[in-house]
Order: structure tokens, then sequence, then C-alpha cells
């Protein structure tokens, strides 16, 4: 882990946040296995005597090695008379808990770190039983000069294998959705970057945009509509109006959502080039498409 992206030495893909690390998916598949692997043994380095510098004494005698110092004698350091200051009292953070109106999936994993337990139902995973018993970690994960341990605990191991297998240090409810007031703040209205060209048969308009939640498009004749809720309630809302006299066939529209964009393929009723994506009065050039059976360029240039 550099400079504070984490990934696996067998991957490619590095994030920044710790529970992202450890949702990262498997690049090897193979069998299950309950066997801890075993490190490559590397060889013990021998460690060869160098030989102690010779002296000579004024006599003449050659002595190897030299006698040792006599250890300084420590250093007391006078106490410093404390001032007393009035120390800000920390509120105690309060942590999330469940809304348990709201419903919960089978097979949901309890958000809170450590935990790893799967949602079974109300009785079992929200009642009074041991398995409604959630063991955690409130802090954050540590890491330092190979060590590895959560900020709350004392304990700290050197494989990462057993850093996972810490128990957690505190006992409270599971976390599998979080509250619902946490859920219903103010969203964030947000512009993504745009992009777009044409062929002789459509228009292809790019929107970038990562996290996405859930992704909307509705294609009419003379424009379209994009609706994209992505995380941390961010939210890009917009319709476009097409550039003057240019339509689409909103039946073969398409679009796709992919990794780091939005990208819509917007099918022309005619061959004839655009403009321009929107209404502008700023165009002086373009190319053209379905005019004289070629290319070409239409205006003038400054």
């Amino acid at each position: 882990m550099i400079e504070g992206l984490k990934g696996w030495s067998c991957c490619k893909k590095r994030v920044v946040d710790f529970d992202e690390f450890l949702q990262l998916p498997g690049c090897t598949y193979g069998r299950h296995s309950t066997e801890k692997p075993i490190a490559p043994q590397t060889p013990a380095k021998e460690e060869v005597a160098t030989p102690a510098a010779s002296q000579v004494t004024k006599d003449g005698v050659e002595i190897y090695g030299e006698a040792k110092k006599p250890t300084p004698k420590p250093v007391v350091a006078t106490p410093v008379a404390k001032t007393e200051t009035k120390e800000e009292k920390k509120e105690p953070e309060i942590e999330e808990e469940d809304d348990e109106t709201v419903p919960v999936s089978t097979g949901t994993v309890c958000k809170r770190r450590g935990c790893g337990v799967a949602y079974k139902d109300n009785a079992t995973s929200r009642g009074e039983g041991a398995e409604a018993i959630c063991k955690y970690h409130p802090g954050a994960p540590v890491f330092h000069e190979g060590s590895k341990g959560w900020s709350c605990c004392p304990r700290k191991v050197l494989e990462f294998e057993e850093f996972l297998k810490i128990q957690g240090c505190k006992v409270g409810k599971h976390l599998f959705v979080g509250s619902a007031k946490a859920k219903n703040t103010q969203e964030e209205l947000v512009d993504c970057r745009t992009d777009w060209y044409q062929t002789q048969t459509s228009v292809i308009l790019s929107i970038f945009a990562k996290n996405k939640e859930n992704t909307e498009v509705k294609f009419e004749t003379q424009s379209v509509s994009i609706d994209i809720k992505m995380k941390d309630n961010k939210r890009y809302k917009k319709t476009i109006a097409l550039f003057h006299a240019s339509t689409i066939d909103p039946e073969h529209s398409k679009f796709t959502v992919l990794s780091t964009k939005i990208e819509l393929n917007m099918k022309k009723t005619s061959g004839v080039s655009w403009a321009a994506l929107e209404p502008t009065s700023e165009v002086k050039t373009w190319t053209t498409f379905g005019v004289t059976g070629t290319g070409g360029t239409v205006g003038s240039r400054e």
C-alpha cells in the first residue's frame, strides 16, 4: 500500500478507502481451502565475522579488539512544573444505528468493520439472540512499519490474514442499512463533463460520471432527458434540446452505462449533419453529411 492507495500485489486496481479494499474481488480462480498458504522461505543470510581492528601499544604489543568504554551516567532531567490547563472535553461520537423499519435483503453483510455477519431474518439478526450481537471495531485500520491493527485496539499483528481475524473490541447491534435520517440528506446537483461526435447515421454523446447508482435516459424527437444518481447524494439532471431542425428516432436510440461514463447513441432521422448538439448562434463551420453524398465543410473560418 503506497501513499494512501490500497490494493493487492497481484492486481493493478487500487482504492483509497479501506472498506473498498476489503471488497476487491479475487483475481485468481481455485478451490476453497482452510489451510493457510505457505509463504516462500528465503535463505538466511550468513553473517561473516569481520576481524577486529588491531592496535599497537607503545611497548610494541599488538592488541586486537578494543576495551569497552564505560557507559556514561544517565543525565537526570530537572522536572518542570506542569502548567494547569483546562482540557477541552470531546463530545462522544454518536455511532449510526440501523433503522429497523427499513427492510433488509437476505445475505446483506453488516457494515460495521470487523463484523462480516450476513443478515438472515429479523428474528435472528435483529432480535435478542446471540446472532444479533455485533462485535466490531469502531476505529480505523492502522498499518505502521509492517505491523497491522486497529486504532481502537492495542493488539498488532504482522500478517494481513491475521489482521482480518482480529476480533472486534466493541459490542453492539448490527448495521445492515443504516439510519433513514442519514439517507434522506439533501441532494447536490452537479455538472458532468460531456463530449459528442457524429456519424452519418448517429450522434454519440458521452457524459462522464463515476460512482453511479441509477441512470435514467428519456429520448424524444427533439430532446433528450438524462437523470444520473450518484453516491454521496450527488445527482446530474438535465434536459438537452437538440440542434435546430435536427430530430432523432427515440425507438432506435439507446444508452450504455460504462464504468466512467454514460454513452448515448441517438439515431438520426436523416443523414444531414448537425452543426452543434444544442441550439447555438456561434457556429461558423461544421462537417456535413448527406448534402452531396460526401463529407464537406459548410460555413467559414475566422
